[in-house]
Order: structure tokens, then C-alpha cells, then sequence
């Protein structure tokens, strides 16, 4: 059965994922933190759980979401994995991380590309990999059909969707990912959000203001 641990880092309060099963194998999803205590913070968590780190994801490259790419990779010996359109949106970080106020941005360079048709394994878990684009070029989710969890990253959050304002970002085209990707899931499915609290499929079904059914 997969756990899922959240952490809320750096000033954008990104949510920061480790997924983890009984083998003790574990995958870190965004890594967003920037501090070294919150980088202390979830190393803790992974060796008091006696976890083994065998992959590290990113559902979209925007800032708040890599801060701890170069970190996790050095810290836990994996590749970096993200969607190949989201390439250019990592590479960009390094140029405007310092007018955000990040002086001491490590950049990290993606080792393997991800596409839809792929699986995420690790112990006795899998996760489906959805291309859910609009927010970000690249953007995925990932998806356990079994167990209802869906890691959404920014393109839907509790009554509300990802910002469209950013380079690469497109409205109608996030709303088609929503109503065309995630809205097939099962009701019950618990999305767990890059920012803010985790919310369903149906609850976003039913009254999300931009993409529900009375929208």
C-alpha cells in the first residue's frame, strides 16, 4: 500500500511528496526545498523511516517545484525524471531564481524524460504517468488507479486550478487536461495538490468555479 508524506517548503508553500510502499522503497516528487533545515527536515523523515530513495520526479519545472533537484540528486544518488517539455521551463530557473531573491540556486540538468505511455515502479507500487499541459508545457500527474491517488502537481487544487500567466501557461488548454484527464478518475480519487490542501476528483467535479460542472 503507498504512503504518502507531504512537506510544505519555501516561501511559495510548495508541497514537496515522498511516496513509499512496505519494501521501504520511496520516490521523492517535487522537491521544493531551498533552506538547508527543510533539506535536513526531509532527510530525516527518509532515514527514521528507513527509506531508500530509488527515483526522483518532477510533475513541472517551475521554481518553487526544483529548488531541491540538484540537492536530492547529490544527496540520494538518482537521475532526475520530468516530462521533455518541460526541459526549457528547468533550464530558465538558473536566469531568474535571483530576481526572486534566490542567490544560491543550484541548478540541476534532467537525466531522463518521461512520457505518458511510461510507469512509475518502485518497490511493489506503480503509478500511471497523465500529460496534464496548461499550467506548464511539460506538466504530468501521477496516477494509482487502485489505490485513488493522484499527485496532481499545480493543475487543480481545492476550488480552484493552476495559474495560466506564466511562460508556457494556457488557459483553455489546462482546462482541457482537467475535464479530458483528471476529471475521468474515479470520483473517490484524493488529488494531492502542489500548494494548499489535497481535495477529490468529485469535489472539484462538482463545485470547482472554473472547470465544474456549473462553471
Amino acid at each position: 500500500m503507498i504512503q504518502v508524506k507531504s512537506f510544505v517548503f519555501n516561501p511559495f508553500l510548495e508541497n514537496t511528496y515522498v511516496l513509499f510502499d512496505e519494501t521501504k522503497e520511496c520516490i521523492i516528487i517535487d522537491p521544493g526545498c531551498y533552506e538547508k533545515f527543510e533539506q535536513d527536515s526531509l532527510k530525516a523523515f527518509i532515514d527514521e523511516n528507513g527509506l531508500k530513495v530509488v527515483r526522483l520526479l518532477n510533475t513541472h519545472c517551475h521554481i518553487d517545484h526544483v529548488f531541491g533537484n540538484y540537492w536530492a540528486k547529490t544527496t540520494f544518488g538518482v537521475d532526475l525524471e520530468i516530462h521533455e517539455f518541460d526541459a526549457a521551463t528547468l533550464l530558465a530557473v538558473k536566469a531568474y531564481a535571483p530576481s526572486y531573491g534566490f542567490q544560491h540556486f543550484q541548478e540541476s540538468t534532467a537525466d531522463k524524460f518521461l512520457k505518458e505511455t511510461d510507469k512509475i515502479k518502485f518497490g511493489n507500487s506503480e503509478l500511471e504517468i497523465m500529460f496534464v499541459p496548461g499550467h506548464a508545457p511539460g506538466h504530468i500527474a501521477f496516477y494509482n488507479k487502485e489505490e485513488k491517488i493522484c499527485i496532481g502537481g499545480d493543475v487543480l487544487f481545492q476550488g480552484s486550478i493552476g495559474r495560466t500567466d506564466l511562460p508556457g501557461g494556457d488557459f483553455d488548454t489546462l482546462i482541457h487536461s482537467i475535464k479530458t484527464k483528471m476529471f475521468l478518475l474515479d470520483d473517490d480519487t484524493v488529488v494531492y495538490c502542489g500548494h494548499g490542501a489535497s481535495t477529490t476528483i468529485g469535489e472539484e467535479k462538482m463545485h470547482n468555479p472554473f472547470c465544474g460542472i456549473n462553471s
